[in-house]
């Protein structure tokens, strides 16, 4: 049994001595870079601020143009090249978005190139004639599969090293990297995430791949930890050269063997999670109550800005840059929600002045209303992140209402009260993706998450430990595989 089990180990290292070697380096390099994407941060820094004298079409006139007769889902004002625009949405994102000027009603049809040239060169910063222009399928910057349904994309490079991607579907800049940020991608997520364009852009080929590698390290891990405790001696009855030995080993198998002894339980877990990251087994997602989710954002009647129109609105917060005012009925009110350059919010109801957050107290009965009064378990204040709420970054909001629901699935809903919208959720069905995955893969402890470089440390000790057990794996497997095609060219 033991010379069975060694000889499954070595080939299976042999196999996977590589893909373990991307894995643990490259986590360290995930841990501060991410894959290039466009974030609303990005959006925001890049955008001008509202020009409240340029906007002249109400809401709902501007809709009036689409012929649409159902309400948007929602609807945004915002710069686009350079002039105000309405952004209605009539459900996901992408061809069901509409674009009407704000300074005339000219609704914005299919962008032309010379459109695209100007967005991109207004977002790099850069003249639009020193711009190198290329129409893309997938590069190592678009291989999602999100990308699919926003192509074609035309890439704009520039010689400092920025990239713009354009949608010609959306009109909208999809993709942005840097020459920093591309190096950063291949330290970290390209290599870790196997994402190599010409498997990546295969996604059933690719999900395939990442399933089954990790799937079968985690069994070669498995049985690398069993052999290592089966060998272990703590009489070191072995002898090596005359010595008391703890294991029958020395060189680089004794190395392999002690790793393996203190870093193997976290291989095995690591290697699994890592498979459940790729949802093998369809666990289901935590999803909001529909009826707390329309207590807390109602439909849009663009009818009720009439004698409150955006630009009033945006008078009422003259000293502020305003880059983008959602149009919205939260928590029960229609109201203007204004996007700052920082990020930070401010909410301008139709008739009063403007304010930072809802009461909390009327979101807490709306979602008691809505829910039932046996329904609600729990309602307060969240100030810190907690164990399904975190963020290491800390970009998430704080603070937020917790709504714990006493549903089949012990719900808990975090409400940002800036903005009333759900910024996270949890259920007991998704128990696996929270424990089994994002646990044991990023050790998201919130007593590590919190007192960092404590968390830093922590994986960076055990990325170590785990590369330097792919090394001697490495080693092996090389010498494995010597000794093997010199046996068959004898």
């Amino acid at each position: 049994m033991k010379r069975t089990l060694i000889f499954i180990h070595r080939w299976l290292g042999v196999v996977l001595c590589l893909f373990f070697l991307l894995w643990f380096p490259s986590a360290i390099g995930m841990m501060y870079w991410d894959f290039p994407s466009v974030t609303n941060a990005d959006r925001l820094a890049r955008s001008p601020a509202l020009e409240p004298a340029r906007i002249v079409v109400s809401p709902a006139e501007a809709y009036a143009s689409l012929g649409r007769r159902d309400p948007p889902a929602q609807a945004r004002l915002v710069m686009y090249d350079g002039r105000p625009a309405y952004r209605f949405r009539a459900g996901r994102p992408g061809n069901n978005d509409a674009l009407v000027y704000a300074d005339t009603g000219e609704r914005q049809g299919r962008p032309t190139l010379e459109l695209l040239w100007r967005l991109a060169a207004a977002w790099a910063g850069q003249p639009a004639g020193e711009a190198t222009i290329e129409e893309i399928d997938v590069d190592q910057w678009t291989v999602q599969g999100s990308f699919r349904e926003l192509a074609p994309l035309w890439k704009y490079a520039w010689p400092d090293g920025q990239q713009v991607y354009l949608s010609l579907v959306t009109g909208e800049v999809v993709q942005y990297t840097t020459t920093a940020s591309r190096i950063g991608a291949y330290l970290g997520p390209i290599p870790h995430w196997l994402y190599f364009t010409p498997l990546r852009k295969h996604q059933l080929a690719w999900t395939r791949v990442v399933i089954w590698s990790s799937g079968i390290g985690t069994v070669a891990a498995l049985l690398g930890l069993v052999i290592g405790v089966w060998m272990y001696s703590p009489s070191r009855r072995f002898r090596i050269g005359g010595a008391p030995s703890s294991f029958p080993y020395q060189g680089q198998k004794l190395w392999h063997a002690m790793l393996g002894l203190i870093f193997g339980v976290g291989a095995v877990t690591w290697a699994f999670s890592g498979m459940l990251s790729m949802d093998p087994f369809s666990t289901p997602r935590a999803s909001t109550p529909a009826d707390v989710s329309q207590a807390l954002r109602g439909p849009l009647p663009l009818s009720a800005f009439a004698d409150h129109p955006p630009r009033e609105a945006l008078a009422q917060l003259v000293n502020l840059q305003v880059k983008e005012l959602e149009l919205a009925v939260a928590a029960g009110e229609p109201v203007y929600i204004a996007t700052l350059a920082s990020g930070e919010t401010r909410i301008v109801p139709l008739d009063g002045p403007p304010r930072r957050a809802f009461d909390r107290d009327r979101i807490s009965a709306l979602v008691k209303k809505a829910s039932g009064p046996d329904c609600v378990a729990e309602i307060h204040v969240l100030d810190q992140y907690d164990l399904y709420y975190l963020d290491r970054r800390r970009q998430r909001p704080l603070p937020v209402i917790l709504v714990q629901l006493n549903d089949e699935g012990h719900t808990r809903l975090y409400i940002d009260p800036k903005t009333v919208r759900i910024a996270g959720s949890y259920n007991s069905r998704g128990w696996m993706s929270r424990w089994l995955y994002h646990l044991l893969h990023s050790l998201d402890f919130p007593w590590l998450y919190n007192h960092r470089p404590l968390w830093d440390i922590v994986v960076i000790v055990f990325m170590l430990g785990g590369t330097g057990l792919c090394v001697t794996s490495l080693v092996l497997a090389w010498r494995v595989i010597g000794r093997t095609l010199t046996h068959a060219t004898l």
